[in-house]
């Protein structure tokens, strides 16, 4: 089953390791046919502490870190993230250069 994948806001930085990500999405009112907003905030790993508050980050479902936390920052500001699913990758490459 392939893990969810969010864009979000963040909305706080104090903790060590993990960011709060604000999400938004637009649904459809199912009366009035109208869309509206709905958000929800869900707290991200963040390994090495490089989102601050107003970065535009990717999260992506992981399995569970603590109680609260079951997402993974995977890209900031439209950058990839070294910790994130790239890094393998890039690991096996660079000693076959060396």
């Amino acid at each position: 089953m392939p893990r969810r994948v969010l864009t979000g806001r963040v909305t706080s930085d104090k903790m060590d390791k993990t960011v709060t990500v604000l999400v938004d999405r637009r649904v459809m009112h199912p009366l009035y046919k109208k869309f509206i907003r709905r958000s929800k905030k869900y707290a991200a790993h963040d390994e090495a502490n490089l989102c601050h508050v107003g970065d535009v980050v990717r999260i992506e479902e992981c399995r569970p870190i603590s109680k609260r936390k079951t997402w993974l920052v995977v890209a900031r500001n439209g950058d990839a993230l070294a910790a994130g699913a790239d890094a393998p990758a890039a690991a096996v490459a660079a000693p076959a250069a060396g």
